[in-house]
């Protein structure tokens, strides 16, 4: 395997739109499996990041639509968030292209 197939946290975070420190938690999850390097550093293989964002791809379309539905029926962002395992700012900007958000404060 060569260096350039292997990506660091930052750069898998990159990829996702997420913190590293997300990527941490879901490689303790068990939902990504890093390679460690001599020096115990994490490495993320290429291919098989592309992968899980394929398939991530193909499911979005239909959990975007399900996050927007849950909104619309008084849900807040928050609960859509943590029911789809996203962050909060991440799902807003997700609802705001799918929905129209209500205003805040309430």
């Amino acid at each position: 395997m060569r260096d350039e197939d292997l990506l660091r946290p930052r750069e898998v975070a990159e990829m996702f739109g997420v913190r590293p420190t997300t990527i941490a938690r879901w490689a303790r999850e068990g939902r990504l499996v890093p390679l460690h390097t001599p020096g115990g550093h994490r490495r993320y293989r290429l291919q098989e990041i592309r992968e899980i964002l394929d398939s991530a791809a193909e499911e979005r379309p239909q959990m975007e639509e399900d996050a927007a539905r849950l909104y619309d029926q008084g849900w807040t962002i928050r609960q859509v968030a943590e029911k789809f395992d996203y962050g909060y700012g991440r799902m807003r900007r997700l609802l705001r292209e799918n929905t129209t958000l209500r205003p805040r404060g309430g």
